[in-house]
């Protein structure tokens, strides 16, 4: 990734050089620079108030009360992840805070139930572990925090007024992941 960052950069002041632009593209880098620490402040600042939520929510006992909402249902989805009950904690935990679009709380879930999920695989990733990356890179978000922090941070009044559209693709998403893996796990080549 950073040799083709360097490529780009290299590339638009070869073109501001030839152009005689040099110090517009300085200029425009400087600009973008500004802009960047900006964007990471007012993000960090939206972060860490919804990660603050969740570890309410955890403190609360409400996050165990919706992880025991959806075992049912992820028993069903990983019957061999939910024998084993840490696996199935850091399943459920991940879900919860998927839906609560806390993509950055959890991925640390999501490592963990797939590391114990990968025990088991033997060099090749399961049908269960495959399923696990789809639910996490296509999960559903009831309140997508991150983008409405991104929004905000942005200048939008609204925030968030995209939560019907959100709803709409971030569950097709998930029902398309899931139907894709289901079909390429059955014509999948079982000799490996």
């Amino acid at each position: 990734m950073s040799v083709i960052w360097t490529g780009l950069v290299t590339f638009a002041w070869i073109c501001g050089l030839l152009t005689g632009r040099a110090e517009a593209v300085a200029a425009a880098a400087l600009d973008g620079a500004a802009e960047a620490v900006t964007l990471c402040l007012s993000m960090l600042g939206a972060l860490m108030l919804w990660n603050g939520v969740m570890e309410l929510l955890r403190a609360a006992g409400l996050a165990a009360g919706l992880s025991r909402m959806f075992q049912p249902l992820l028993r069903r989805l990983f019957p061999e992840a939910g024998r084993d009950a840490e696996t199935l904690s850091a399943l459920t935990a991940n879900v919860t805070a998927n839906l609560l679009g806390l993509g950055n709380a959890a991925t640390p879930f999501g490592i963990r139930a797939a590391e114990r999920m990968s025990r088991t695989c033997h060099g090749a990733a399961s049908d269960e572990l495959c399923r696990l990356v789809v639910l996490n890179t296509a999960s559903i978000q009831l309140f997508p925090a991150t983008v409405a922090s991104l929004r905000s941070a942005a200048g939008c009044r609204t925030p968030l007024d995209i939560l019907p559209a959100v709803w709409v693709t971030s569950a097709a998403s998930v029902a398309v992941g899931l139907c894709a893996e289901y079909l390429l796990s059955r014509t999948g080549d079982r000799a490996l």
